[in-house]
């Protein structure tokens, strides 16, 4: 997960600053990959591929590349242009947007329909420091998630430590903090690969987890990130799984709203795919594409 520096405003790697990018991302190709759930296929065979629905990647556009392979061959890019393909790969109708965080003096553009934000990055600062002054861009994403705007979706941070937690330099990631109790925010956690009753899946050793706050575990989920298959670690890439599975529940549930999305992704997720299952440690659980999209309608 990316950090940027709440001192400054800019992300610790860097110093430059990159105008807005809110673009459509380049169509995807619609294969399952071997990271994938296997419910993704199964959405859509059923016709729900995100269709109608808004994915906002924010992130880093223009620093460090890394290798990584999420469509069979290896490839290297910028930590944005992985989360955002991974987005695509999931939701392979959604209309993605890539929106640089270093463009922080304005506010995110919501679009018509459902429109989904991805987070996989932080911003830290000391304990009794005060918090971050945000500038407009986090402001607005922190007021949608409060006012269930959009689903907002935040990667859990590759501390090993609870969320709103203190980490091995001693600072804290606020915009996690500033998200907890958000009406239609998530955070999402990193299981070594995808769980299966016969087969369960433990929490990836680097991930942050739940800790013992309710309104935390509430609002917690974790995913599959198969360093093996994917050739990339962190929970930066479980926050565009689950990013790109409210996009395909929003193409099923047209009428819904941001909350009612993540209450569904929530409330269905699974327990019995996991190695040793604590609220505490991995939240509501396993987010489960399948159960969330049974229903004929939500509520």
């Amino acid at each position: 997960m990316q950090i940027k520096n709440a001192k400054t405003g800019l992300a610790a790697i860097c110093g430059l600053v990159l105008a807005a990018m809110a673009v459509s991302a380049p169509a995807a190709a619609q294969s399952r990959e071997a990271w994938m759930s296997t419910d993704v296929s199964a959405a859509w065979a059923r016709g729900y591929k995100g269709q109608g629905v808004s994915i906002s990647v924010v992130d880093d556009f223009i620093n460090d590349p890394f290798t990584g392979n999420l469509t069979g061959r290896t490839e290297s890019k910028t930590h944005g242009r992985w989360t955002t393909q991974q987005a695509s790969l999931i939701a392979p109708r959604a209309t993605v947007y890539r929106r640089s965080y270093f463009d922080e003096f304005s506010n995110l553009r919501l679009r018509s329909g459902l429109d989904v934000i991805n987070l996989s990055y932080g911003i830290t600062s000391t304990p009794g420091s005060g918090g971050v002054d945000y500038e407009a861009l986090e402001d607005s994403i922190i007021s949608y998630a409060q006012t269930s705007q959009a689903v907002v979706v935040k990667a859990a941070g590759n501390e090993s430590v609870r969320i709103g937690g203190v980490d091995e330099y001693g600072e804290i990631d606020y915009l996690n903090v500033d998200l907890i109790g958000a009406e239609s925010a998530i955070f999402v956690g990193a299981l070594t690969r995808n769980g299966r009753t016969s087969s369960k899946a433990r929490l990836a050793s680097y991930s942050n987890f739940a800790g013992s706050n309710t309104t935390v575990q509430r609002q917690f989920l974790v995913v599959g990130v198969d360093e093996s298959r994917m050739k990339m670690a962190g929970t930066s890439f479980g926050a565009p799984i689950v990013a790109g599975y409210a996009a395909i529940l929003g193409s099923k549930f047209k009428s819904a709203t941001p909350d009612q999305i993540v209450d569904q992704l929530l409330s269905t997720a699974r327990k019995d795919t996991i190695s040793n299952y604590r609220a505490s440690i991995h939240g509501r659980g396993e987010a489960s594409l399948s159960r969330a999209l049974a229903p004929s309608r939500l509520d």
